[in-house]
């Protein structure tokens, strides 16, 4: 129903909203003036929301499931989407909106365009919610396909090559080596949906040309769509570089402390695709929070929203303390003789080096010198010398460094990506994203690097 055919009571709640929308952009544009450290401090949430919350300097948890309405002009208005609301928790909740105004103003931090995000349960729901409205069957008629990097997290490979592939034979194109931009063009199409790649990725560290990869997607007229999740926006934000579309598992490097599962799909507005309404290319994010959202039901808690937000406030410390934790740790092992290759882009030798770094760097640090510029992020693999029967008596030695299938964490975390997150999609699927059963990924955290490395020797020379 067009918006001037609302009886009078419900126009009167359309104007109110109208106002409400232009005091938060009023604020936001305030925020997108401000630095990294303090938009991560702070988000949206500003003295006159204190004030509307009793006062409280931090941003409140709204643990309701529904909200409560002044009359049935204020439902429907809200329930048409014709004002800010919340409803119910599965479409919106006040403590998302925080995360997701913050979120979405670090991801587009330097980027002259306006950004939004929304918030999901998982990394996966994500990583689904971003790719799945562009895989409809409409025009351009036939059979259509997606292009996506093969160096990749195992969840993802599961999506893609089981969902997608097997289950709704959607072509899946994978590239081998994302440094290669003719692999790219040979892939891409006039059936093409959009372009998927990690930056760095989970578990080998591959890097990507995010500049030329999203000029090809741009010249084809659909999204290139990055997972930003092991640099965050600390170190590098893809909407600057040209993507269209970032994912995040918020549950990784933005939450260090590790008590929340949760991630973000972020879009700037105005995306290209060949498919899909005209307030999908618009506003994709809100698109996706108001009505695919809405309808699949991936909703974040409220608690682990606030969680997650008071993680935030350190992101880039964060980060630079365990990048350079990580680089100290890649050197040392680089030079070990029970190790046969470290796969991490700080390292001069690596393939990715040079493009890592043009492209990652700690945000805010240009008055630094030169050497506090780039940084890497925390994650590396490494492969143990010996064979994979090696790299299971190194990983069950390990006497500090915690063994699981995290990453991201304060806590140093080793796992074997053969036998746990990428153990599902076979031996042939391994063989396409390079990882071998000599493999360990090392997530490296806060301990001090000595302490790390001390465990990471007595392992690897042990019997």
């Amino acid at each position: 129903m067009a918006k001037e055919n609302y009886p009078p009571g419900v126009q009167n709640y359309i104007v109110r909203g109208q106002k409400m929308l232009a005091d938060e952009a009023t604020q936001r544009t305030r925020m997108r003036s401000k630095r990294f450290d303090t938009i991560a401090v702070h988000g949206i949430y500003g003295l006159e929301a204190a004030l509307a919350n009793q006062g409280s300097i931090n941003e409140p948890v709204y643990l309701s499931s529904a909200q409560h309405f002044e009359n049935s002009d204020h439902m429907e208005a809200a329930l048409a989407y014709l004002m800010p609301s919340w409803a119910y928790s599965r479409i919106a909740n006040p403590t998302l909106h925080y995360l997701e105004e913050t979120l979405s103003l670090l991801e587009g931090y330097g980027f002259d365009e306006e950004v939004s995000c929304c918030a999901t349960g998982s990394g996966m729901a994500a990583i689904f919610l971003a790719t799945n409205p562009f895989l409809v069957d409409s025009p351009p008629k036939g059979p259509f396909n997606i292009v996506v990097s093969s160096k990749c997290y195992g969840g993802t490979f599961m999506l893609f090559n089981e969902r997608y592939a097997k289950e709704r034979g959607i072509d899946v194109r994978w590239v081998k080596d994302p440094l290669d931009l003719k692999e790219w063009e040979s892939l891409v199409d006039q059936q093409t949906r959009f372009l998927f790649a990690e930056m760095p990725s989970n578990p080998t560290l591959a890097v990507f040309d995010i500049c030329a990869v999203a000029l090809l997607a741009h010249q084809f007229g659909v999204p290139l769509i990055v997972d930003s999740t092991i640099a965050t926006p600390a170190l590098l934000r893809p909407l600057c570089l040209g993507a269209d579309i970032v994912v995040h598992s918020v549950s990784k490097s933005m939450n260090a402390g590790g008590l929340a599962i949760a991630g973000a799909v972020i879009a700037r507005h105005q995306i290209p695709s060949r498919v899909g309404p005209d307030e999908m290319r618009e506003n994709f994010a809100l698109y996706l929070k108001l009505l695919p959202g809405r309808d699949f039901g991936p909703a974040l808690s409220p608690l682990s929203a606030l969680l997650i937000l008071n993680e935030l406030h350190t992101l880039r410390s964060k980060l630079d303390l365990l990048s350079q934790n990580c680089m100290e740790v890649a050197r040392f092992l680089a030079q070990h003789s029970c190790v046969t290759a470290v796969y991490y882009p700080g390292l001069p030798g690596d393939a990715g080096h040079t493009v890592a770094s043009r492209l990652m760097r700690l945000v805010d640090s240009e008055n630094a010198c030169d050497d506090a510029l780039p940084r890497y992020g925390h994650l590396l693999s490494f492969r143990v010398k010996g064979g994979a029967t090696k790299a299971r008596i190194f990983f069950d030695r390990l006497q500090m460094i915690m063994r699981a299938t995290d990453l991201g964490r304060i806590k140093s975390i080793a796992t074997i990506p053969s036998i746990s997150t990428h153990q599902q999609q076979g031996d042939q699927g391994r063989k396409l994203a390079d990882i071998p059963g000599d493999l360990v990924r090392l997530n490296v955290g806060g301990e001090h690097p000595q302490d790390i490395i001390e465990d990471l020797d007595q392992a690897l020379m042990g019997p």
